[in-house]
């Protein structure tokens, strides 16, 4: 990507709705980088308290800050409201998104006749794609991938490296799959009999909704009967794990390591924080937020924000780890008053036997 003048991104960040204005000498910039690793010729951002330290002591030419933010001398200033939003803006203006390989429909690829292929795909050699799929316009298979008996993908997704998607799985618009996830995998279906257990066909599917990023060696389970469904607009992190039959609204956003049971119905623009869990046939309500290392084991109303094990709501959770942290001194305190009350009774049991 070319350089740009600081001014140039105080325009770009404006025309995209985070009006931002420059303060200091107006220079080129290449790159967006951290306070910590930043050098001249780049921009960096504070938008968390945290790193105040970090601003300064930077080698950045410029720096994203908020109003009322002091920068070093010589370093320039691009104020707006809101850092993080406006150095996203920053850095797609900058580094662009992934450029993707151009192999066009490699003859290396093992590709059914009957699969349908869009214009402009891109299907790497070594990519198997089975029979009566159908790719959308502009989409990209890269090497090790392989895409099963009569799945549908839309147009422009994208699926990197050793992804796989099981038969009769649907693909939406503008769906990103990292290396190693599987799409439509049997799930845990077994019933058990006489000390057994006997398999359930997963005679289901999965269904992946427009817009959605799905990380590195994620695992969704296509559904027993009907379809495992993910809305649109959703982010999955790595090692993501979602059980058969489950409902995952828009806009969601989880975080690595996140496992959903089957069956379990969430909200849109529901956030589920890393190394969390949601039990089976659970239903979270919209606009919920989970924290870390939380297990959901009960229905999850509409808006709140859970914590624990197991999961309650965040006040109430944050006062029970705290009581639970002063229980070593609690008990202490209890038995030196045992000891007196003993003590106590001792001497007054003597008192009255004169």
């Amino acid at each position: 990507m070319p350089d740009k003048r600081l001014s140039e991104l105080c325009k770009i960040c404006s025309d995209n709705g985070f009006e931002t204005r420059l303060d200091g000498a107006d220079m080129a910039v290449h790159a967006v980088n951290t306070l910590e690793d930043a050098c001249e010729g780049e921009v960096s951002f504070l938008s968390n308290p945290k790193y105040i330290p970090s601003l300064a002591t930077t080698k950045a030419s410029a720096v994203v800050v908020q109003d009322g933010v002091e920068v070093p001398s010589g370093v320039s200033a691009l104020r707006c409201k809101d850092p993080y939003a406006a150095v996203t803006v920053a850095i797609i203006a900058l580094h662009g998104y992934r450029r993707h390989p151009k192999w066009g429909v490699s003859e290396r690829a093992n590709i059914d006749p009957s699969a349908k292929i869009g214009r402009d795909a891109q299907i790497a050699p070594g990519a198997t794609i089975a029979a009566d799929v159908e790719i959308g316009d502009g989409c990209t298979i890269y090497p090790g991938c392989y895409v099963a008996d009569r799945v549908r993908i839309g147009h422009e997704c994208v699926l990197y490296p050793n992804v796989v998607v099981y038969d009769d799985c649907v693909l939406g618009h503008r769906v990103t799959i990292h290396s190693g996830s599987v799409i439509g995998e049997d799930g845990l279906g077994y019933a058990p009999y006489d000390g057994k257990w006997i398999k359930i066909p997963q005679a289901g599917y999965t269904v992946i909704g427009d817009d959605v990023e799905i990380g590195a060696n994620c695992a969704i389970d296509r559904a027993t009967l009907g379809k495992t469904e993910i809305g649109s607009g959703t982010k999955f992190g790595n090692v993501v794990v979602i059980g058969h039959g489950t409902k995952v609204g828009p806009d969601c956003m989880f975080v690595g390591l996140v496992g959903i049971a089957g069956s379990a119905k969430i909200g849109k623009h529901v956030t589920v924080a890393g190394q969390s869990g949601v039990g089976g046939h659970i239903t979270v309500g919209d606009d919920v937020s989970i924290a870390g290392q939380s297990g959901v084991h009960n229905d999850v109303e509409a808006g709140m924000k859970v914590f624990g094990y197991p999961a309650d709501e965040i006040g109430k959770a944050r006062r029970s780890v705290i009581a639970v942290r002063k229980l070593p001194d609690w008990i202490k305190r209890v038995k030196q008053l045992e000891k007196e009350l003993s003590q106590l009774r001792e001497l007054v049991n003597e008192n009255a036997k004169t």
